[in-house]
């Protein structure tokens, strides 16, 4: 047994107040919502009910269990080797981002379909969605520039009768964000993004090998039990240069989106932001911290808009007088 593997707590006070997976996961509850999950699920050496998260088919099925016993997701699959993201804290991102939209909006958070919000990068699991609009109703584009995610994304769309609210689209230009993407003339309230850590394959491989130590195992140059394709785990220059790309060529977008945000895994990487953001005149810069056991992340959040273009928002599109 690893020094490394301790007992869960039975509560996860650090996530989200709002987030339904602070409470240790009820197993008995999950495998009713979930048969298949039966299979995985044993008494660990502390004598609580979990699953071995070194095993790649328990987690993708622990996370099936989650989504239909929360949020009444009935058919959720993704492809061989696509990352597997640990809903907890795809929650707490939706939670987070629900407060920065209250905060313009009296202090209460934004309700319905006529929220709208972009995932960019919405990968083969189409989690962020699924989320978002079970929790709070709005609506989604998720972009992807993998086409086999792309039809992943697709299938689970369909698969639970949410085409009117989620739609899926291609980035077809890996060199942009926005552009080819965005509509002329289309509006959102939110834009979100969870991009990739790493800047290069080496060091996703030697992140891989830092998580299996982790779990109790040295398994090195094994595909990690989250799985994640090239483009979801890496590209030149990490986490920094791709959100500093995306600063850049957000300011084209400026009254196009009211808050634009991003993952930082890293807190070194929020210099390099701040200055971008400077250098673009983002109008509003907010960092929101949060954690998840011991990993901190945070999220980076900018406007263009002014008061007086947040007032027209506001009262122009009506967006924020919608409720479910």
């Amino acid at each position: 047994m690893s020094a490394n593997i301790k007992p869960a707590p039975l509560e996860k006070n650090n996530l989200h107040p709002r987030n339904k997976h602070r409470s240790r996961y009820d197993f008995p509850e999950l495998i009713a919502s979930c048969p298949d999950l039966s299979q995985y699920v044993a008494e660990n050496q502390f004598h609580n009910l979990s699953i071995d998260f070194k095993n790649p088919e328990a987690v993708k099925t622990l996370n099936k269990a989650l989504l239909k016993y929360f949020y009444t997701i009935d058919l959720w699959d993704i492809p061989e080797g696509y990352l597997c993201p640990p809903i907890p804290g795809r929650a707490d991102y939706i939670h987070y981002v629900a407060d920065l939209l209250a905060a313009g909006n009296d202090g209460t958070i934004p309700l319905g379909k006529n929220v709208r919000v972009l995932d960019i990068g919405v990968g083969a699991n189409c989690i962020y969605p699924l989320i978002g609009t079970r929790e709070y109703g709005w609506s989604f584009v998720g972009s992807d520039i993998d086409q086999k995610a792309v039809r992943s994304a697709k299938n689970i769309v369909e698969a639970n009768a949410l085409s009117d609210v989620i739609s899926i689209r291609k980035q077809n230009s890996a060199g942009h964000i926005f552009t080819g993407l965005v509509n002329p003339g289309e509006l959102f309230d939110l834009t979100i993004c969870n991009p990739p850590f790493h800047a290069s394959l080496k060091d996703a491989t030697a992140g891989t090998e830092r998580k299996w130590n982790n779990l109790g195992q040295s398994k090195a140059g094994s595909t990690l039990n989250f799985g994640g394709q090239n483009a979801e785990l890496w590209c030149e220059g990490g986490e920094e240069r791709f959100i500093r790309r995306m600063i850049e060529e957000s300011a084209g977008f400026a009254k196009s989106v009211f808050w634009f945000t991003s993952l930082v895994s890293k807190k070194e990487t929020l210099q390099g932001c701040y200055r971008a953001l400077k250098k673009v005149n983002a109008v509003d810069i907010q960092t929101i911290n949060m954690s998840q056991g011991q990993k901190v992340s945070r999220i980076l959040a900018w406007t263009f808009l002014t008061q007086d273009d947040r007032k027209e928002w506001k009262t122009g599109f009506q967006k924020y007088k919608i409720i479910i």
